[in-house]
């Protein structure tokens, strides 16, 4: 594999000097920088993209200098070396490709409008101006700014702006100088924009801006979460935010979810904007999503990972303290249970498949940096190890350790080494040893715990889900009891406790035996006979985390064939008396688990769908559609995963209620109440599409500036059984005026589920593989089209047709390593359903 090179090695650059003459209206740029840094070699490099370069100058002297595209370079001859300036005039091209420079899309009054914005994370800041395009490279940026203003205009950057006078004059947007930054951090844009503003305790500028489509009143949730949030981690951390603005902006077009830009947040609407029609898992989505970029402007942004191999760095520590931050801001909102039946299983599925990549990664070339945004590994699983250490630690010592450590290498880049060495020091505890194998090495443990003899055995290995190459690892286990006289840590492959039944008699009124207790740590425990059973007595006094946690572990262990899928069936039958969003979800996951043992239209499915009628039938007499007077959060989630349930088993009461909602909202979709308004489209979908209804729908999917409600009605789309309407939905994914390439793997997800619509999305994805790598091989959402299919497919003729496709394609190092994980998940899949499935519908009858 071609190793890239690192240019800083060659040239360290100290400060840019950027003009750029924006043409919206042309859609090209052109400009100049001035790089002032030291030059190590007469032969330097900067990175470029897609650039003119019209001269190279030092001194007003002009160099040499040869374009490399290939490597997305211009390499230049210098006359000397040291400390210089050279100054570089280079034009562009602005395109929809999400990445560099780039138009975003809305509509006001039918009027079509742009916003110009940058997107330079992970290495697209070359795409703008020549630099040096890596992470280890920081310097101080002044950017200046001209376009073609129109009235009600404004340009916003990472710092505030100066010279407004001569701005006033000349039409110059000016910005004041940034600190010492990585390139991806820089980030600036311009255009009819709309904005509030805040300040924090410490005085901080807090701005919330959007475009003209969406009402003003939409950025008053962020605007208070972003103010909280500020002040709870310079309270937390004990260091100040670092610059004078935090600005927070909503892109009508965003390739990702959001993005940490220094002082100038970038976000897709729907995890911005906040109308009064919104439930309340998107506000507190919304919300973990502002903690979390304004935890990278300390963890990311002050402080740097020195390359992306330390990615994790930044994203894991980001994904746990957007937690932190959100439970002691808003604590009646018990945010860690949306980890818990979110992130946790995520991790854990995905983290049991042979050959997923550490935490940590090796990287050796660009095109491998968005294979590293794995959300499962360097996110989900990232989190909770980060979770997991902050346990071990105590709250205490780890953030006296976060602040050494920013107080230490602020304004310069770090090794994951750099962060234990600061948490070991505050600590007293060696912090390196114990995460190491967790980070560097793929997968997680199993613990097995049984009882012989009066002596309790406790043993680890990998755990695993399909084939595999069991490798030996092993890793330091906190065991987290819920007793006393165990062990702290399990650090060897077995341990042996004898004289269990003294220990159980000391303990007997902490109820059964259990391990990794509040689920904080990145295994799972398999309970053995009288263990297991003692456990499942004690189930109905178990707390909210230990019941999930016991759901997932089964689950877990159902999918590896180490117990049978059909046992699954009475433990799903043992949940309907429970009320709780926690075990609403857990409910919902085992639902989704059995499902795919299931034949559309089969008497299993009839029988199935009986089953999760009665499961959730007490939740929907308690709940019902309608929301009533001193509900709770908990009891809107809760009713959103009932509806859903009940919609989906053809329950007749939610379906004539459903209905009846409908026509009382027909004319106004968007006043639908936010919480039933999926499952009530949905709904209309299933029993009553015309082709009357799917033209109301697409165009309500087209006007509307809500992307929220354009979800849904994607989603609700997909449900479709009309071969005409599936036609002409994929006539329009490729029209950027309908669907934005933004969403076309949401599109892409909702149709490939189903049944009825899947054969047809798969076949427009392989015959327009050419076009969809060219409008989104840059972007992050690219290898979803990888990663969709392969948890999907449930066939071996889909599973030939996959590899079939994909496999020619393992030299792209974009997505190599997710087609690899793809063949064995699905073949895991595909084995599990044919051990298991005469089990699973014998169990379902039974229950009849």
């Amino acid at each position: 594999m071609e190793i890239v090179e690192h240019f800083i090695e060659k040239f360290v650059p100290e400060n840019y000097n950027i003009f750029l003459d924006i043409n919206r209206q042309e859609k090209v740029f052109s400009g100049n920088v001035a790089i002032n840094g030291e030059a190590l070699d007469n032969a330097i490099s900067l990175h470029q993209k897609d650039l003119t370069i019209h001269s190279v100058l030092l001194d007003n002297n002009e160099l040499n200098y040869n374009l490399d595209n290939s490597h997305e370079a211009v390499h230049i001859d210098l006359p000397e070396t040291g400390s210089m300036t050279l100054v570089i005039e280079f034009s562009g091209t602005i395109t929809d490709n999400m990445t560099g420079i780039y138009p975003s899309y809305y509509t006001v009054n039918g009027i079509k409008k742009d916003v110009i914005s940058t997107q330079f994370e992970s290495h697209f800041a070359r795409e703008a101006f020549p630099s040096i395009d890596e992470p280890e490279a920081k310097a101080t940026f002044d950017l200046t700014l001209k376009f073609d203003q129109e009235e009600g205009d404004i340009a916003l950057s990472n710092m505030p702006e100066i010279n407004v006078a001569r701005r006033e004059e000349t039409g110059v947007w000016t910005f004041d100088t940034t600190p010492r930054m990585s390139s991806y951090l820089l980030a600036f844009a311009l255009g009819n924009l709309q904005g509030k503003r805040a300040f924090t305790k410490n005085g901080t500028e807090v701005g919330v801006f959007a475009t003209q489509a969406h009402k003003i009143d939409s950025l008053n949730f962020a605007l208070d979460i972003a103010v909280r949030v500020i002040d709870f981690y310079e309270d937390y951390f004990n260091v100040a935010y670092p610059i004078p603005q935090s600005y927070h902006l909503a892109l009508p077009d965003f390739s990702a979810g959001a993005m940490e830009n220094w002082g100038l947040v970038t976000y897709r609407e729907v995890y911005l904007l906040v109308d009064d029609n919104s439930t309340a898992d998107s506000r507190q989505q919304v919300a973990l999503v502002i903690a979390h970029e304004i935890a990278h402007q300390w963890f990311g942004n002050l402080v740097t990972m020195k390359w992306w191999d330390d990615l994790w760095l930044n994203e894991s520590f980001a994904n746990m303290m957007e937690y932190v931050a959100i439970d002691a801001i808003e604590p009646s909102w018990n945010i860690f249970e949306d980890f818990q039946t979110g992130g946790v299983p995520y991790a854990l599925k995905r983290d049991a498949t042979d050959g997923v990549q550490s935490v940590h990664v090796t990287v050796n070339h660009p095109d491998e940096i968005n294979t590293l945004f794995d959300p499962a590994i360097v996110y989900a699983k990232g989190s909770r190890l980060m979770h997991m250490l902050r346990r071990w630690l105590g709250d205490r010592d780890f953030a006296a350790g976060l602040k050494a450590y920013f107080e230490k290498y602020q304004y310069s880049n770090t090794t994951g080494r750099n962060l234990w060495s600061a948490l070991s020091t505050a600590s007293g505890r060696d912090v390196a040893s114990f995460m190491d194998a967790w980070l560097e090495q793929p997968g997680y443990p199993i613990v097995s715990i049984k009882l012989e003899d009066d002596t309790l055995k406790i043993s680890q290995k990998q755990f695993f889900i399909g084939e595999h190459e069991d490798k030996k690892r092993l890793w330091q286990i906190p065991l987290n009891s819920n007793w006393e006289g165990l062990p702290d840590t399990l650090t060897d492959e077995f341990l042996e406790i004898p004289n269990f039944s003294q220990l159980a008699e000391k303990n007997k009124d902490r109820g059964a035996l259990r391990l990794n207790t509040d689920n904080t740590a990145h295994y799972i425990t398999n309970y053995i006979g009288q263990l297991l059973e003692a456990v499942f007595a004690d189930f109905k006094n178990l707390d909210k985390i230990s019941k999930l946690q016991i759901i997932q572990e089964r689950r877990l262990l159902a999918e590896s064939c180490q117990i049978s899928y059909a046992d699954l069936v009475p433990l799903l039958l043992k949940l309907s008396d429970e009320t709780s969003y926690m075990m609403a979800a857990a409910t919902e996951q085992l639902i989704n688990g059995l499902e795919r043992f299931i034949e559309e239209g089969s008497q299993i499915e009839v029988a199935f769908k009986s089953i999760v009628r009665d499961v959730f039938q007490r939740n929907y007499d308690r709940l019902g559609f309608e929301k009533k007077e001193e509900e709770t959060d908990e009891d809107e989630m809760v009713r959103q995963i009932t509806i859903a349930n009940m919609i989906y088993a053809d329950d007749l009461d939610a379906n004539e209620q459903a209905q009846a909602i409908f026509t009382y909202y027909k004319d106004n979709l968007a006043a639908i109440p936010a919480a039933i308004r999926l499952q009530v489209l949905i709904n209309q979908v299933k029993h009553a599409e015309t082709n009357e209804l799917v033209a109301f729908y697409l165009d309500t999917y087209v006007k509307t500036n809500d992307g929220n409600l354009r979800r849904q009605l994607a989603n609700a789309l997909s449900y479709t059984r009309s071969k005409a309407t599936v036609e002409y939905i994929l006539l329009q994914l490729q029209n950027k005026d309908v669907i934005k390439p933004q969403d076309l793997s949401m599109w892409y997800a909702f149709l490939l589920r189903k049944t009825f619509t899947q054969e047809a999305i798969w076949t427009w994805a392989c015959r327009n593989w050419t076009w969809i790598k060219e409008t989104l091989g840059g972007d992050m959402s690219f290898d979803r089209f990888v990663t969709i299919p392969a948890n999907i497919f449930k066939t071996h003729e889909r599973f030939e047709e996959y590899k079939a496709f994909f496999e020619p394609q393992l030299a792209d190092l974009a997505i190599s390593r997710n087609i690899t994980m793809g063949i064995k998940e699905i073949a895991a899949r595909l084995a599990l359903i044919d051990e298991e499935k005469t089990a699973v519908e014998k169990a379902i009858l039974h229950r009849l």
